[in-house]
C-alpha cells in the first residue's frame, strides 16, 4: 500500500499499485466504493496488465482517511487526487474512472490537464440530478441534510444500498458520503458534460447497451467522444462483465492485445 498527504492538515489518500510500464494507469471508484475491491480482476486482465496501475482511493473513501473538514466538492476530490498523484510522480495517465469517479476525473483533467492523457469513463455523471428521497443512490444520499444523514439516515440508505454496495460504502466517513453525494448531484460550472466535450484528450465513454441511448451522444461525438455501449452488465460493468470491459478498456487506451488475440469485443459476444 502506498499514500501521500493531501491537504494542509496532512490527510493522506492511499492506493494499490501494480508495476509495469509507463505510462500509468489509474483507477478511481465511485461514490461509496473502493478502487481495489471494484478494479483488481480487470487491472489484472491479460488486456490491461503489464502497465504501472494505481487503484487509488478518494478521500473519505475505503482506505484513505476521512477528513471531517474537508468539503468533498467534485473540485476539492479532484485537487487532491493531483496532489496524490504528483507526489506518486504520476504524469500523463490514463485515467478509468467510475461513476463519481468518472466526473472527478473529468474535473481532474480539466484543472490539471499535465496529469492526464486518456480519459475512459464508466458510466460516469455527466449532468445535475435532483436530490429523490427513497433512492439508494447519490439522489437519495443528497435528499438528507447532513445532521440528518450522520443521526441516522445514512442506516435507511444502508437497507436501500444492499449488500454488496453497503460492503464499501460502510467503510466511507459519513460525512464524507454525505457531501460527495450532495457535490456530486449539483455537479459542477460549466457542467462534466461542458467539461467533457471541451478537453482535448482521448476519451471513451462506456455504458451498459441496456440503458438505452447514452442522452447527448451525438453532442459527445461530435466533440471526439467515443461512446461505447457494453451487454450485458448495469452499472457496475467492470464487475458484472469483466471481459467485454476489459476489451473495450484495451480498445479505448490502443492497446495492442486485441491485434494479438484477434479478437473484438463483438466477436467475443456473439
Amino acid at each position: 500500500m502506498h499514500s501521500a498527504a493531501v491537504t494542509p492538515e496532512g490527510d493522506r489518500i492511499r492506493w494499490v499499485e501494480l508495476p509495469g510500464q509507463e505510462p500509468p494507469r489509474v483507477y478511481v471508484h465511485g461514490l461509496g466504493a473502493t478502487s481495489p475491491a471494484y478494479f483488481t480482476e480487470v487491472a489484472a486482465h491479460p488486456l490491461l496488465t503489464g502497465h504501472r496501475s494505481l487503484l487509488i482511493d478518494l478521500l473519505g473513501h475505503g482506505i484513505s482517511d476521512r477528513p471531517t473538514v474537508f468539503d468533498y466538492t467534485l473540485e476539492s476530490h479532484a485537487d487532491a487526487l493531483a496532489a496524490g498523484l504528483t507526489r506518486a510522480g504520476v504524469r500523463g495517465a490514463e485515467l478509468i474512472a467510475h461513476s463519481m469517479g468518472g466526473s472527478v476525473a473529468i474535473v481532474l483533467a480539466a484543472r490539471h490537464p499535465q496529469v492526464v492523457s486518456r480519459l475512459v469513463l464508466i458510466d460516469a455523471n455527466l449532468d445535475p440530478i435532483p436530490p429523490t428521497p427513497g433512492s439508494a443512490g447519490s439522489s437519495g444520499i443528497a435528499s438528507y441534510s447532513e445532521e440528518e444523514f450522520v443521526a441516522g439516515g445514512w442506516e435507511e440508505v444502508r437497507d436501500r444500498a444492499g449488500a454488496h454496495w453497503w460492503s464499501t460504502m460502510r467503510l466511507a466517513g459519513r460525512e464524507a458520503l454525505h457531501r460527495s453525494a450532495v457535490h456530486l448531484t449539483r455537479g459542477t460550472v460549466p457542467t462534466m458534460r461542458e467539461l467533457l466535450m471541451d478537453l482535448r484528450i482521448p476519451r471513451t465513454y462506456l455504458l451498459p447497451e441496456a440503458d438505452g441511448p447514452l442522452p447527448g451522444t451525438d453532442a459527445l461525438t461530435a466533440a471526439g467522444v467515443s461512446v461505447v455501449a457494453i451487454p450485458d452488465c448495469g452499472h457496475n460493468i467492470m464487475l458484472d462483465n469483466p471481459e467485454a470491459f476489459a476489451r473495450a478498456t484495451a480498445e479505448a487506451l490502443g492497446d495492442r492485445g486485441q491485434e494479438r488475440t484477434g479478437r473484438t469485443c463483438a466477436d467475443h459476444e456473439k
